[in-house]
């Protein structure tokens, strides 16, 4: 069975080794030290990665990724390519449900930040656990948006989400509407039809968690 989870970890640090600590990603105001830190925090800090998600502990969470982010770099690096077996979102068992589509886009962060960025020739499989957890994003990001809007990957399948009203109509490969959805519209290449206004709307909305 692929271990999508494991390569695109593998191809992540890969590339942040070659690129170095101070090159750009495509989340605001980090670098690939940023990015690497949030990363180890995600996995071996669960008393701050809660921080991510909850307010009142943000700031808790912005000082312990601060300390993490000045670790050697060569460090900081190999705790990101070697995860704890412990670690409730990387040990065998929930590995590739928890990180397959994080280290996907974090994959991506990093490529599409940088000026001669290609999209990729994803295996099948990948595309199709990627579509699995695409439905489940669209639902969640796009359930309050005032439109009609048909989510499509084809070759895979759709869904429908949306508050109802004009019909808009989204679609792409499977990695391209994963980071459309998780607030990468604008490295991505789908197609979006409908009202000028929706789409630019749509285009421009805070999708991200």
């Amino acid at each position: 069975m692929p271990r999508y989870a494991r390569s695109e970890r593998e191809a992540l640090t890969e590339l942040m080794s070659t690129l170095g600590p101070d090159a750009p990603t495509l989340d605001e105001g980090w670098t690939t030290r940023d990015l690497a830190a949030h990363l180890v925090i995600r996995e071996r800090r669960p008393d701050a990665a809660a921080g991510i998600a909850l307010k009142p502990l943000r700031n808790r969470a912005e000082r312990i990724q601060r300390e993490v982010a000045a670790l050697d770099w060569a460090e900081l690096l190999d705790q990101v390519r070697r995860p704890p077996v412990w670690s409730p979102v990387s040990n065998p068992l929930t590995d590739e449900l928890a990180n397959t589509m994080e280290f996907f886009i974090h994959h991506e962060d990093v490529r599409r930040a940088q000026a001669d960025w290609r999209p990729r020739e994803l295996p099948v499989e990948l595309e199709r656990t990627l579509w699995r957890r695409g439905r489940l994003l669209a639902r969640m990001a796009l359930r309050r948006f005032p439109a009609r809007l048909l989510v499509q990957a084809p070759g895979h399948g759709e869904v429908t989400v949306g508050r109802g009203g004009e019909p808009l109509r989204l679609a792409g490969t499977p990695g391209e509407l994963v980071l459309f959805l998780s607030g990468r519209q604008r490295a991505t290449r789908v197609e979006c039809d409908g009202p000028p206004a929706l789409v630019d709307r749509l285009r421009g909305s805070n999708l991200g968690f």
